[in-house]
């Protein structure tokens, strides 16, 4: 792992990883059409970190309102009864389905999942299912101000453990999810956000140890850890700006255009299951 690998993949976790776009997807593509070696699922794990310092950087208010109702409602037992409170716990019950499905998926994470023809397949899949969520959304009227439900939570939970599977993209799938549910766009995009950092913490603290352990050059992962957390960080504000007065669209478009290039590619060096 060299330094200008560390940075690349690093901007890369950043911008993927909260735009819809698969920060997975293009942590195996990228390295695969450039003739890189492979980083190791440990390596993007621990770009995650970066990614989580991001998030949590752009929404520690959030949090802190967040945590600070909930510990005031929990001696009366009336967390679900304060709406504050209540989006922690449901943000923590939508944890628990992509925790379940890394636990039960995490050596086929690491070998059968990470290839380019799979990582298009998901990309294109995700394209798809984006474009028609994000159609949904243009019917919601402006002023529709819906709060996330248990049900929502839920749901939105389950998309969130598709991202298994690289190229699916996580902000893709939950923001989708929010999308069909009837929520205005930045809406979808800011629970999905907030849904990242407890998932992104737990997968972090399991993968991280092991890489450093198995001899990982620090100053590498250092720099691509702070590379993701700056990446991260910019795509966080520019989605949520973005999102206020425009469509998903070129995120779709951009999904089916790599897509494209990856079977292509995949042809020209002989085999869609290379």
């Amino acid at each position: 792992m060299t330094t200008l690998h560390a940075l690349v993949l690093g901007i890369l976790q950043g911008l993927g990883e909260f735009l819809p776009i698969s920060s997975s997807g293009h942590l195996i593509v990228v390295p695969w059409l450039l003739g890189w070696p492979d980083s190791g699922l440990s390596f993007d794990v621990a770009l995650h970190l970066g990614t989580l310092l991001a998030v949590a950087a752009a929404f520690w208010r959030d949090w802190l309102r967040l945590l600070t109702a909930f510990l005031r409602a929990l001696p009366g037992g009336r967390v679900l009864a304060d709406p504050d409170s209540r989006v922690l716990v449901y943000l923590a019950l939508a944890t628990i389905p992509g925790a379940l499905a890394g636990l039960l998926l995490e050596r086929r994470a690491e070998t059968v999942f990470r290839t380019p023809g799979l990582v298009a397949a998901m990309m294109a899949a995700l394209g798809l299912i984006l474009w028609f969520a994000d159609r949904r959304a243009n019917r919601i009227p402006g002023d529709d101000d819906r709060h996330v439900s248990l049900r929502d939570a839920l749901i939105i939970g389950f998309a969130q453990a598709l991202a298994i599977v690289p190229g699916t993209s996580r902000s893709g799938a939950t923001i989708s999810a929010a999308l069909f549910l009837g929520h205005q766009r930045e809406e979808a995009a800011r629970f999905s956000f907030l849904l990242a950092l407890p998932i992104t913490a737990g997968a972090a603290l399991v993968k991280v140890p092991h890489l450093f352990h198995a001899g990982a050059e620090a100053g590498p992962v250092l720099l691509g850890m702070a590379a993701a957390a700056v990446s991260g960080f910019v795509a966080i504000r520019l989605l949520l700006t973005y999102v206020r007065k425009r469509t998903y669209s070129p995120f779709v478009v951009y999904r089916f255009a790599l897509a494209l290039l990856v079977v292509a590619v995949l042809l020209g060096r002989g085999g869609l299951l290379r």
